[in-house]
Order: structure tokens, then C-alpha cells, then sequence
């Protein structure tokens, strides 16, 4: 077998003699040091993105996380401004509404839905919501209680006024008048909400919220099915008291780093 051109050229080599350097790209642009470490010129340092292309050092700030829930807050009032004209002026979503209604009102016995919209009753919610207060005072939390009693404070405030104002007549006593927005469904989503967020700090879990939306979805179901409300009655209430939770939530969460700091 004859030798090829490299093998002749390199056959006479004792590897006595220095290396010789390439100069390719690859070497062109990579420093290197004789210890191993990563060298400290910025070029060293700078990891390229999945695409091989040089990634940006600091990487660019997104959008901060407190957009989001002024979002929210935007969206349900919003929301909720909608429907309260759409009551105010008959629209179309009345006629829907209706309909739902029509279709939902006593197909679960009657015995059961009222005990489910007992749920929303201020002397049932209320002390939950008050024990809540009291732990995180004891615990220190004194901004997130108050908030959330000024939560609680909020929904007499806002939706008595309301009733009053657009005068909707409800599902089973078309002669009556103050069906909208439903206050029960107010009262619970505030108590059990504002509550468990006052308590979640302390769990490290999330089953009171869980909790609060099941106790707050029985609720609504409960004047839903019973016939005390209409659909949208149950969430215009849902999209109201939203805005003031999404405030005791910051307050809780603040009132925690503090804690923790």
C-alpha cells in the first residue's frame, strides 16, 4: 500500500517539535487561555441564542407583572359596564338571558338550591371573612385585612345604589323590582375570596382559593337554578367585586414580602 502525501509528510515527525497554530475562522475569533477558564472579554462570555447568533447581554426586560392585573381589572369593569347598559336599555342580551334562564330555573329541586344560595347570606359568609381578618392581624397583616374589609365594605356600597338605579324585575316575581346585580353572589365571591387570599400566605397551597370558587360557583348556581336571579344578575356581581379582590391580593402578597423580608 503506498503511503499518501500526509502520511510522508508526517511520518519523520518525533513530536519533539511545537505545534503548529492553525489559522482558521474558528481560531480567528475564539481567545483562548492556557489554564482552561473562560476568558473575561466580553466576545467569551456572550452564549449564543438557539440560532448560533450572538445573544444580548442584559437580555431585554418584558412587560412587568403588574399589567396584568390592571388588565383584568380593565376587562371586568368593562365587562360589567356593558351589561349594566344592556339592563338599562333592554338589549339583545336580555332576551338570551331570559332564555337561560327559562331553561334552568327548578330543574334541581328547590329544597337544594336555596340551601346552595344560602351560601351568599352575610350571616353565613361574613364570619368567615372576619375570622380571616382577625388571623392575618394576629399574623401581622394588617394592610391585606384592611383591604379586605374594604373589599367587604364595597359591595353594600355599590350594588344597593345599583339595584335601585336600574330596577330589574326578577325571573319568578316580574311585579318586584332590585334583582340586579345579585348581591348574594356579591357577598359570597367577596367573604370566601378576600378570605382565602388572607390565608394562602400562611398554607403554601392553593386549596383555599379552590375552596372560595366552589363555595362562590354553588352559590350562583343556587340563585341561578332557584330562580331568585337571572344569569347575568349572577355575573355582573362576578365582574364587579373583581377589581376589588384583584386589590386585596396585591395587598396580601405585599404584606407577605414585607413579612418574609
Amino acid at each position: 500500500m503506498s503511503e499518501t502525501d500526509r502520511s510522508r509528510a508526517t511520518g519523520g515527525d518525533t513530536g519533539t517539535g511545537l505545534p503548529q497554530r492553525r489559522t482558521g475562522h474558528a481560531f480567528a475569533h475564539t481567545p483562548l487561555r492556557s489554564d482552561g477558564r473562560p476568558p473575561h472579554t466580553p466576545r467569551g462570555v456572550r452564549q449564543p441564542d438557539p440560532g448560533g447568533r450572538p445573544g444580548t447581554i442584559p437580555p431585554v426586560p418584558g412587560r412587568p407583572a403588574s399589567f396584568l392585573p390592571l388588565a383584568a381589572a380593565a376587562s371586568c369593569t368593562a365587562l360589567f359596564a356593558l351589561i349594566t347598559w344592556q339592563v338599562l336599555t333592554a338589549g339583545p342580551l336580555l332576551t338570551w338571558d331570559q332564555e337561560l334562564s327559562r331553561a334552568l330555573v327548578r330543574t334541581v329541586p328547590d329544597a337544594v338550591t336555596e340551601r346552595l344560595a344560602d351560601l351568599g347570606n352575610v350571616p353565613v359568609a361574613l364570619p368567615v371573612l372576619v375570622l380571616a381578618m382577625a388571623y392575618a392581624v394576629r399574623r401581622g397583616h394588617r394592610l391585606a385585612a384592611l383591604a379586605a374589609g374594604a373589599a367587604m365594605a364595597l359591595v353594600p356600597a355599590l350594588v344597593v345604589p345599583l339595584k335601585e338605579w336600574t330596577a330589574r324585575p326578577g325571573p319568578l316575581e316580574p311585579w318586584a323590582a332590585g334583582y340586579y346585580p345579585s348581591g348574594h353572589t356579591a357577598t359570597a365571591l367577596t367573604a370566601y375570596t378576600a378570605a382565602a387570599l388572607l390565608l394562602t400566605p400562611y398554607t403554601r397551597r392553593r386549596w383555599p382559593l379552590a375552596a372560595a370558587a366552589a363555595l362562590t360557583a354553588l352559590t350562583a348556581a343556587g340563585l341561578v337554578l332557584r330562580g331568585f336571579h337571572w344569569p347575568l344578575d349572577v355575573l355582573a356581581s362576578l365582574l364587579m367585586c373583581t377589581p376589588p379582590l384583584l386589590g386585596v391580593r396585591w395587598a396580601a402578597g405585599r404584606s407577605a414580602r414585607r413579612r418574609s423580608g
